[in-house]
């Protein structure tokens, strides 16, 4: 008896001890769900409030007369009391999908062709390359910042949509590299000589035997891509002075006038600028997922 006892205790300590370990890890997803959907719930809710609403003593954590007129105001540039920069929101979303479509397809293409490089080949100076490459993405953008913008005064490429391509391709590129790399070195060389066995050539049992494999880490690895060149801040803004190259992250800042912050369109904006990459992520979550899974395992 008392060692069924001692059985039946240790079997409700591990209950109790799984138990314990699942409440701790569902209180930390929520905390971590929670930090990162309020400030956006909020940001939604401000952009569907009135200035009233927003200075209200309690504060409305739901506007008392919800309206969309913010979203008119700002797609059609009309009602902008305070700033002209509703009137630039179409043309810079414009230049935004532009720049990061432009960056995100240049980098596949070359990325993936310079992944399965230094994946499959062995060269001279691939070791050296490769450490250039992530010395690249280490350098901070502040130290290159005033060599960047001599080459593209002398250039004549300033306020220019083409020049933040060429920018966004210096620290996007190398990442994509980097992160395929990790992809393909995790896919079994058989594969491709088995390709070859039957007929195809290296190139060709790239795209039709590998490509088809990687392709979660290839769906992953293009949404990054394409968030970091739509979320960049730094460059653009000292890039751009006009609606002609002015992305979104740079409009943003815009909205205000001497008499302080327009929250109500700043939110507004700020909503709109964050529909394209979280539609994205929303579409592709479970490639995201198990790209990243199989790209953290080699095998």
């Amino acid at each position: 008896r008392n060692g069924k006892k001692e059985e039946e205790g240790k079997i409700m300590k591990r209950r109790t001890k799984r138990i314990i370990q699942k409440a701790v890890v569902y209180i930390l997803v929520l905390i971590i769900v929670l930090t990162i959907a309020l400030p956006y719930a909020w940001l939604v809710i401000s952009s569907i409030s009135t200035k009233a609403d927003l200075i209200s003593v309690p504060i409305h954590f739901f506007p008392e007369r919800p309206t969309l007129q913010n979203y008119k105001d700002m797609i059609f540039g009309t009602g902008a009391q305070t700033t002209d920069a509703a009137s630039q929101f179409l043309s810079a979303f414009k230049n935004s999908a532009i720049a990061a479509g432009t960056v995100t397809v240049v980098c596949l293409v070359i990325g993936l062709l310079a992944a399965f490089a230094f994946s499959r080949y062995r060269f001279r100076g691939k070791s050296l390359q490769l450490n250039l490459i992530l010395f690249v993405q280490m350098i901070p953008p502040i130290a290159v910042i005033i060599p960047m913008y001599m080459i593209m005064l002398n250039l004549g490429m300033m306020d220019n949509i083409g020049a933040l391509i060429i920018i966004y391709l210096s620290f996007t590129l190398p990442f994509v590299i980097w992160i395929m790399k990790g992809y393909l070195d995790g896919i079994p060389v058989d594969l491709e000589e088995a390709a070859m066995i039957d007929g195809c050539g290296r190139l060709q049992s790239f795209f039709v035997v590998v490509l088809p494999v990687a392709s979660t880490g290839l769906a992953s690895t293009t949404i990054f891509a394409f968030i970091i060149a739509w979320n960049e801040f730094f460059y653009a803004l000292n890039f751009t002075s006009t609606s002609a190259s002015k992305t979104l992250p740079v409009l943003i800042t815009e909205f205000s006038s001497k008499y302080g912050a327009d929250f109500i369109l700043t939110s507004t904006a700020g909503v709109l600028a964050s529909l394209p990459p979280v539609l994205l992520a929303l579409v592709f979550q479970k490639y995201i997922i198990s790209g990243l899974t199989s790209g953290a395992v080699k095998g």
